[in-house]
């Protein structure tokens, strides 16, 4: 018997690590979908599409994409969207609709950026309310590793060459953050019985209501253009990087992202997110010719190294 009980935290570690694995796979892939948004928005700007049409259309697109799984995902379940209907509101609300709508906001008004980096305070924000709200206390390596992993955000975004900020826009990009911080929480949120892809497809419809309704009302400016589009390496029709950014950055971003986090946890799950920042600058050179620095290089193996350090503390929590 003895035998046996010093076995069962072997065999409980073997069968985590391929959870773990996958995890860390899934939140890399949403990451990396992710960071394709700001590129191909960016084309869509210069050719008059306000970021409002933008961040609507692209979440539309996820919602209807996602519908089908959402509603085979819900099939024997339609209890849970009573019971959490608070959950999947504030997560329409303020991490899908909330935190786009403050982004844009703030790069409307200051350097991007500042912006992203404000945004991204977010991994503290969650290490902080786990430990303030959960007694879930971060290790001195968790700590050192969000430490290294803030220090490549600065170079990765090459903001030590001087930006312009607005107080307006810091205080959009805070709540920016704030809805990202309720992106990682209610993701990695197991408690509530909603599948993965239920809470993404739900989420994401209230999302794209709560966008229309703020573009209805005009808050949320509305502009659009049928103008090709200019990337590097070609020219597309205007439908392409709209349908790219509702199904990759969004439909599978999202999905993907809450998988991962129900895998990882809220605050390895958000750390890992962090190379979303690495993969923009990346898909910012493969498409729009702005080519990283050697700084924005070390940066990104920064916050690598960062991520690192932050999984390895979470084990010794």
């Amino acid at each position: 018997m003895t035998q046996i009980a010093n076995d069962i935290p072997a065999v409980q570690a073997s069968q985590a690590a391929p959870a773990v694995g996958g995890g860390v796979l899934l939140a890399v892939g949403s990451a990396t979908a992710f960071g394709l948004s700001g590129s191909l928005a960016t084309g869509l700007l210069a050719t008059g599409w306000s970021p409002g049409a933008i961040v609507l259309v692209r979440i539309a697109i996820a919602a209807i994409a996602l519908a089908p799984f959402t509603v085979a995902a819900l099939r024997g379940r339609g209890h849970l969207l009573r019971r959490q209907a608070g959950q999947i509101l504030t997560y329409g609300v303020l991490a899908v609709a909330g935190a786009q709508f403050c982004y844009f906001s703030a790069v409307a008004r200051m350097d991007v950026g500042p912006a992203l980096l404000i945004e991204y305070t977010a991994p503290a924000a969650v290490v902080a309310w786990l430990w303030l709200r959960r007694g879930q206390r971060p290790s001195k390596l968790t700590v050192a590793g969000a430490a290294i992993a803030a220090a490549g955000l600065v170079l990765v975004l090459d903001l030590t060459s001087g930006a312009h900020l607005a107080w307006s826009g810091v205080a959009w990009a805070l709540a920016a953050m704030v809805g990202a911080t309720a992106y990682f929480l209610i993701s990695a949120d197991t408690d509530s019985g909603l599948p993965p892809l239920a809470l993404a497809g739900v989420g994401l419809t209230v999302g794209a209501l709560t966008l229309g309704l703020l573009a209805a009302t005009g808050l949320l400016p509305m502009h659009a253009s049928t103008a090709p589009i200019a990337f590097a390496p070609a020219t597309v029709s205007w439908w392409v990087p709209l349908l790219l950014l509702g199904l990759v950055t969004a439909a599978l971003a999202y999905a993907t992202g809450i998988a991962a986090s129900r895998r990882l946890g809220s605050r390895v799950a958000s750390f890992v997110a962090l190379l979303e920042v690495i993969a923009a600058v990346v898909f910012a050179w493969l498409l729009v010719d702005q080519l990283p620095g050697p700084l924005q290089l070390v940066g990104g193996l920064l916050v690598i190294g960062g991520v690192v350090a932050v999984k390895l503390g979470d084990r010794a929590i």
